[in-house]
């Protein structure tokens, strides 16, 4: 029999236990929300117990920080997860899914499509069920074949994978799916086809995917508009940009930012610096100002209280603008991170 210390010790432990799992689950809810920052906090948090993890976890946790390093353009420490997963691909159910869907992306992300196949191919033999919203292999199975020079095999892959997710009403697994329609089946309405997975997405908390949506359909406007399209087609697709922009400068996802970038300058845009880079662009004057103008002081205020001449606030300011891609102060708050 236990003794009461024993007991409490034991319920403490089971307890601490079941907080471990749900520091793990909320990363990855949070890495599928888009919140990057937050779930790479809540996975290195977990990953300091690392012995007291079940199997399962591990799995969880090392591919979903695979995904969100890839995010970010980060391979050597995706590559250091990639190895972790190593003992965990003989695993049993989940945990060896889970394992070869985290290979399949570094792999994918490493420039070898046929292996990641390979590791998709495995985690869909693995599964007994259909849940296309629990491991998606094979919408990334459908990319890595294209990569590699079978897009027959690519587009069944997608249109499995699309029929499946609107048959479990799964709106994350849908937008996923139409996005990859629209990347490896040339014979679909390509901008009908993301237009309909961003609003598959309208309900559902998805910010990385949306704004790889909106990114790609930008770029279908782009080329829209350089094969006779008008004025509209440009101004969407720049409103598409500057928000996928705003959202991958705030996670620090330099891959889709870069992407972004690109197309801007093809718009004719300026691409707007991401917070950190906003402020190295300022002078400490400049900041100072800037900081005032954004807490909601006025010119006149800011001079007093600097000692300047209300001019030299405006003189200021101006530079401001120019550097953040700004017109006014009412974008001051958002550009320096205070809003």
């Amino acid at each position: 029999m236990l003794t009461p210390q024993a007991g409490l010790a034991e319920a403490s432990a089971r307890e601490d236990l079941r907080t471990l799992h749900a520091l793990v689950a909320r990363g990855c809810s949070r890495a599928r929300a888009g919140q990057i920052t937050a779930a790479l906090a809540d996975l290195d948090e977990a990953r300091q117990d690392w012995l007291r993890l079940s199997d399962l976890d591990r799995a969880a946790l090392l591919t979903t920080s695979i995904d969100c390093r890839l995010a970010r353009g980060e391979l050597t420490p995706a590559t250091t997860d990639g190895e972790a997963l190593g003992v965990l691909l003989d695993g049993t159910g989940l945990v060896g899914a889970t394992a070869h869907f985290g290979r399949g992306e570094l792999s994918a992300a490493s420039g070898d499509p046929d292996l990641a196949a390979g590791h998709y191919a495995r985690v869909g033999r693995i599964l007994d069920d259909e849940e296309p919203d629990l491991l998606p292999w094979r919408a990334y199975a459908a990319l890595a074949a294209v990569r590699a020079g079978r897009r027959a095999d690519a587009v069944v892959l997608a249109r499995e994978h699309v029929a499946l997710a609107r048959e479990a009403r799964a709106p994350y697994a849908t937008a996923l799916g139409l996005r990859t329609l629209a990347t490896v089946d040339m014979h679909v309405d390509r901008t009908s086809t993301l237009r309909e997975a961003r609003a598959a997405l309208l309900a559902t908390p998805a910010a990385r995917l949306a704004a790889q949506i909106d990114t790609d359909l930008a770029g279908l406007l782009l080329l829209s508009t350089h094969s006779g399209g008008g004025r509209d087609e440009a101004r969407e697709a720049v409103q598409l940009l500057r928000s996928a922009e705003e959202y991958a400068g705030c996670e620090e996802l330099w891959p889709l930012q870069s992407r972004i970038r690109r197309l801007l300058e093809r718009l004719g845009e300026p691409a707007r610096p991401v917070l950190g880079e906003a402020l190295r662009a300022l002078t400490a004057s400049e900041r100072r100002v800037a900081k005032l103008a954004a807490d909601g002081l006025t010119n006149r205020e800011i001079a007093l209280q600097l000692v300047l001449t209300v001019k030299a606030v405006e003189w200021h300011l101006s530079h401001v603008y120019r550097k953040l891609g700004i017109r006014s102060r009412a974008g001051l708050a958002t550009s320096l991170g205070v809003a």
